[in-house]
């Protein structure tokens, strides 16, 4: 058997198990919270896990060695430090992150400054995480072709075939635990391949001088091993341009929500950045070995050489291990977990944006869990062939990951972080923040794109160190300007806005209307009996799923709650809409669509002081929706 037909046979197997892992959660998924959030229960490991997986992708790993190889340790400021700082910064912010009762990024913004800002929000996310794949497709593209000689478009149909059919399944939690898979897959191969080159140079092999491990490492020059030999100046423009972008990325926070707790999701980021570091360490230590296996590659310097560096871990896989092939489809098998684990937490984030701040939140409103999951399936499939077509157009592998990031950044970052911890931050000032900056950068990135010769220095840089990046300084610049500036000219954000964060407008805005309930009541004992409780972390989980005896007209059927009973708001749209009695927006009652036309979905999750004032108050909100459609001739069913 060749080294082609045990890869197809290690994939088939492999992809087999991540659809069983997958099928596995599908039967556990009972509420939207179990598929977007993996149910709010992920630990710290599988969390540092995923997290490190997700940043760690098959192009990223083939680019990250080809800088080592020209640049040393002065090109970690380009993709390496941000990947391992950003999610320690995450790990400081997440006691934030978590305390916010959404499941995406543009649901947060919406409730932060109202409607006007979801949508483009969602369009522009979908946009980042679509150009993050294209360097998971590049990267695959890339292995198969050097091991295998196959067409690009292979990559392409691997990684949408697999990843559309786990995700799907299973969502985050699959997405999640095939992670842990996937990065034990990466780490083996990376950790495996830097002896494997040490000790092709100890040897003597591939036609090299033998020397020793000692002699090796001794023989690297000093420079080489300064990691600010790119300069402080060029440190900083770096870290300003990318970092605020990656801090900012849907995907990290998703996570952080679904972790049991803060202080596990805090300690997930933290394990997944030593990870990384570990995984980037063997990518060093492979670099210093192959340079002396391929000195002419290192000769030519940044720019020009990268060509041939990016590559160059393959090919020596390919030349090492040209009588083991075996080791060739396991490291296949390798790359392509790196890229799928990527791919598949940048089209669930998409996808995201598309099925619930796009098709429920503007087209259909009423959508039931099956037609978002349906949306949800052709949207991952949508971004994967997206991103091939985009691999097309951008060909480096690090700079679709930098071009996606410096979008981010410009356009969102302030919007996001200034609704976040500035209460006078508008509606008005996040809107033209976020235009204002997506434009100014998209339009520096084409100008570069076309400027720049090939394999050449980027064309902006040329003009000044401060346009390196695509310019992403001066949009970000930019976008703060017109963020702050037009925030302090307009009207600050209303109560309801402001209550998910910040908690003494909570406090105030809130209503404390629970009626009395007795205990012993046989009806709130029979509620109970239906209703559905976990504990993970600080918090229970209270999900009451519901069933409606006729047809139900959800749009009216909110507004005649809103008008019956003032507590209930809709801050973020009609598809959900919350109780509000008190600060804690996590903690209050929130209604949903179910899985099919007549079920709707009753939730909680408030902190384990207050868990039996909570059912009382999830009682209260069932009797209130219950009288609500009675008036309408529907009854109320528990499942």
């Amino acid at each position: 058997m060749d080294s082609y037909s045990i890869f197809l046979v290690m994939l088939i197997v492999y992809i087999a198990g991540l659809v069983a892992i997958s099928w596995y959660f599908n039967s556990r998924q009972k509420s939207i919270t179990d598929f977007w959030l993996a149910g709010r229960m992920i630990g710290p490991a599988a969390l540092g896990f995923s997290a490190a997986a997700s940043w760690l992708t098959a192009g990223g790993i083939l680019a990250v060695v080809g800088y080592f190889m020209l640049e040393g340790m002065g090109s970690i400021w380009g993709f390496v430090a941000p990947n391992i700082l950003a999610l320690l910064v995450i790990a400081v912010l997440v006691r934030k992150i978590k305390s916010l009762p959404a499941i995406t990024q543009p649901e947060l913004l919406e409730q932060r400054y109202g409607s006007a800002i979801r949508l483009p929000i969602a369009l522009i996310i979908t946009v980042v995480m679509i150009l993050f794949s294209v360097a998971d497709i590049t990267g695959l593209s890339l292995v198969l072709q050097v091991f295998y000689g196959l067409d690009p478009l292979y990559a392409a149909a691997i990684i949408a075939i697999s990843v559309s059919l786990y995700v799907t399944l299973g969502g985050l939690s699959a997405v999640i635990w095939t992670d842990v898979i996937q990065f034990a897959f990466l780490a083996i191969f990376a950790i495996g391949i830097a002896f494997a080159a040490v000790g092709t140079v100890a040897d003597g092999g591939l036609n090299t001088t033998a020397i020793s491990s000692s002699e090796l490492f001794g023989n690297v020059p000093g420079s080489w091993w300064n990691p600010f030999s790119i300069g402080i100046p060029m440190v900083l423009i770096l870290s300003f341009a990318i970092i605020p972008g990656w801090i900012t990325e849907q995907d990290p926070w998703q996570k952080v929500w679904a972790a049991r707790d803060a202080k596990s999701a805090s300690r997930g980021m933290i394990l997944g950045s030593l990870m990384i570091a570990l995984v980037f360490a063997a990518c060093a230590v492979i670099a210093i070995a192959l340079n002396s296996i391929y000195p002419e590659i290192a000769k030519l310097g940044y720019p020009a050489g990268m060509a041939l560096a990016e590559p160059a871990l393959l090919n020596f896989v390919n030349e090492r291990f040209a009588y083991a092939p075996v080791v060739i489809a396991f490291s296949a098998i390798g790359l392509a977990a790196a890229s799928m684990s990527c791919t598949d937490t940048f089209s669930t984030s998409g996808a995201s944006c598309v099925s619930r701040d796009i098709f429920q939140r503007y087209i259909k409103p009423d959508a039931t869990m099956k037609e978002m999951l349906a949306v949800n399936r052709i949207s991952v499939v949508a971004i994967i062939l997206a991103a091939t077509a985009g691999s097309f157009v951008i060909p480096n592998i690090i700079d679709a990951i930098q071009i996606a990031t410096f979008i981010a950044s410009s356009s969102y970052f302030f919007p996001l972080m200034g609704g976040l911890y500035w209460k006078r931050a508008t509606k008005e000032g996040a809107f033209a923040g976020m235009v204002v900056g997506f434009v100014v950068q998209v339009t520096l990135v084409v100008l570069d794109l076309i400027k720049t010769p090939i394999l050449a220095s980027n064309y902006l840089e040329t003009i000044h160190p401060i346009l390196t990046g695509h310019g992403v300084i001066v949009g970000m610049t930019m976008s703060a300007i017109v963020f702050f500036g037009v925030s302090l000219m307009t009207k600050p954000s209303s109560k309801i806005n402001l209550a998910p964060f910040f908690e003494e407008e909570a406090e105030e805005l809130a209503r404390y209307e629970t009626k009395g309930i007795n205990e012993t009541d046989e009806s709130y004992s029979a509620f109970l009996k239906n209703v559905d409780e976990k504990v993970t972390g600080e918090r229970a989980h209270l999900q009451l799923n519901l069933q409606t005896s006729g047809n139900l007209n959800w749009h009216e059927m909110i507004e005649q709650l809103k008008t019956s009973y003032p507590a209930w708001v809709t801050p973020t749209g009609l598809d959900s809409i919350y109780r509000l009695t008190h600060g804690d927006m996590l903690a209050c009652v929130v209604i949903t669509r179910g899985r099919g036309e007549r079920d709707v979905w009753l939730k909680a999750e408030p902190t384990l002081e207050v868990v039996e004032r909570q059912k009382k108050e999830l009682f209260t909100a069932y009797q209130e929706l219950k009288k609500v459609l009675d008036q309408k001739g529907v009854k109320l069913n528990f499942y």
